[in-house]
């Protein structure tokens, strides 16, 4: 009778310990594994398969177009500007983007003697300021561009007008 009631508190003992011992690895947060980068054949081969969908044909023909090129151009234009985080004089040409734009708050400028859709993240108030040929410095680590639009698109991350700071990119929240 003994040896039965020991084997017994004994499988209890193994069982409650496998019960416990799978629980804790259930609480443990799962470790996120971080996305391997691409590599560069992997990116070329991920670009030749976007480049049959529709949106990519769509797009390598407006690449194409006296339009496309003219917005790549202009993107060139100002791409040393851009690079270096330098200051580019622009003026405003429009206080509103051209109709349909889904890019948020902007304004059109002309930098250059070219065409710029200017960009700006959040609600900038200061910036709702602005008026028809002020002259603004603004400063901006990209410039991007889409068939949906006639211009390349600025990013302004900075902007001021005579000599007082009008906008700044606000920083980014819980990131480095």
């Amino acid at each position: 009778m003994k040896k039965v009631i020991y084997a017994l508190i004994l499988l209890l003992v193994v069982v409650s310990g496998l019960v416990f011992a799978n629980r804790e690895t259930k609480n443990e947060a799962p470790k996120k594994s971080s996305p391997k980068p691409l590599t560069d054949a992997e990116r070329r081969a991920a670009m030749k398969i976007w480049e049959a969908t529709p949106e990519g044909i769509k797009f390598k023909k407006w690449e194409a177009s006296p339009e496309g090129k003219k917005v790549y151009a202009g993107a060139a234009k100002i791409r040393k500007y851009i690079k270096d985080y330098t200051n580019m004089e622009a003026v405003v040409t429009s206080l509103s983007l051209p109709p349909g734009s889904l890019l948020g708050f902007g304004v059109m400028g002309r930098i250059n003697g070219d065409d710029y859709i200017l960009r700006f993240d959040g609600e900038p108030q200061q910036l709702r300021s602005l008026k028809v040929n002020d002259k603004i410095i603004i400063k901006s680590h990209s410039v991007s561009y889409a068939p949906k639009y006639a211009y390349p698109i600025v990013s302004g991350e900075y902007a001021e007008r005579d000599g007082k700071v009008i906008y700044k990119h606000p920083p980014r929240k819980g990131g480095c």
